[in-house]
């Protein structure tokens, strides 16, 4: 019998897991660090959202833990390090939420255009202001991409769509498969200077943390506006707020943050600024297809002895 805590509590799309009498599954939604500590102890496999960390002194203590699973895409809340020193393999879905993040990021980009979320709020509350909201169309705009995977593909697919002229950067990027997407594969430096629109798609590591700040935005054209679907800590958020203010961005269309929930507001409270609180995958459809996928992941790694998806390796 293998144990398996989850830390949180939606179970569908777990069938595979939970109808199999090999594996007894305990539901723990979003346990405190303190908690999962103590909790850990008596578990063969982990299975984990983006709410909670794992971290070195979480596992140092798992002492049964061989299998971290998470739920999602980005793996930056478990010490992979610390995990594959002690042979325990952490896994991911890195494309069960591509459609479902591509359609947030456009939305965004339709609703800081278009000032969707202020001139809804404005009539909401029964005045019936025109001028103030006039947008801005994206059909002949320079969208900028800032990695160029699977959600980032999936975001130029549809916006070719719409007439904007899509260039990226991303050092991984096959030339190819850019070419016959009509995306034109640039430096960062390229990028930054001749985009319209900047959305990014690169993972959280020690090169991007910080990687959009007062220095490149400088480099960026003036009246560019900036989404972020990502990762938070890849946007220094008091120096985009400034350069909102002075003028330099026209505005910015934010789903990640530093810290979650937020403890800075700054960002969030300026003028110009769309957000939504890290809701990118958050559709019925990623949710069960990433709930699915992990499940039969997990079952075939003690079951079978097979590892896919895994984002580490054992030593």
């Amino acid at each position: 019998m293998y144990n398996i805590l989850m830390t949180y509590d939606n179970t569908e799309g777990l069938d595979a897991l939970l109808s199999n009498k090999e594996f007894k599954v305990d539901i723990h939604n979003k346990p405190s660090q303190e908690e999962l500590k103590e909790l850990i102890k008596d578990y063969n496999g982990l299975l984990i959202r983006s709410e909670v960390k794992v971290t070195s002194d979480i596992i140092d203590v798992a002492g049964k833990l061989k299998f971290i699973g998470r739920a999602g895409t980005g793996v930056d809340n478990v010490d992979k390090e610390a995990a594959t020193k002690k042979g325990i393999i952490v896994a991911n879905v890195p494309g069960g939420n591509t459609i479902s993040a591509a359609e947030h990021t456009i939305g965004l980009m339709f609703s800081l255009a278009r000032h969707i979320p202020e001139s809804y709020k404005s009539l909401k509350n029964r005045k019936w202001d025109r001028k103030n909201f006039v947008g801005t169309e994206l059909f002949g705009k320079t969208l900028g991409l800032i990695g160029l995977g699977r959600i980032g593909s999936e975001v130029a697919k549809r916006l070719n769509t719409f007439g904007m002229k899509v260039i990226a950067y991303d050092p991984f990027a096959n030339q190819e498969a850019a070419k016959n997407n009509n995306i034109e594969l640039k430096s960062i430096d390229e990028v930054f200077a001749q985009a319209d629109y900047i959305s990014i798609h690169s993972p959280l590591n020690d090169s991007t943390r910080g990687m959009i700040n007062a220095d490149v935005i400088k480099k960026m054209k003036d009246g560019v506006r900036i989404i972020n679907c990502a990762r938070g800590p890849i946007v220094n958020e008091k120096d985009l707020s400034d350069a909102i203010k002075s003028g330099k961005v026209a505005g910015a269309a934010i789903d990640v943050f530093a810290k979650e929930p937020p403890e800075d507001w700054t960002l969030i409270d300026t003028d110009k600024v769309v957000v939504t609180p890290h809701l990118a995958a958050s559709t019925d459809e990623a949710q069960v297809r990433i709930a699915k996928e992990i499940g039969e992941v997990l079952v075939d790694f003690f079951t079978k002895g097979i590892v896919r998806n895994a984002v580490n390796a054992k030593k």
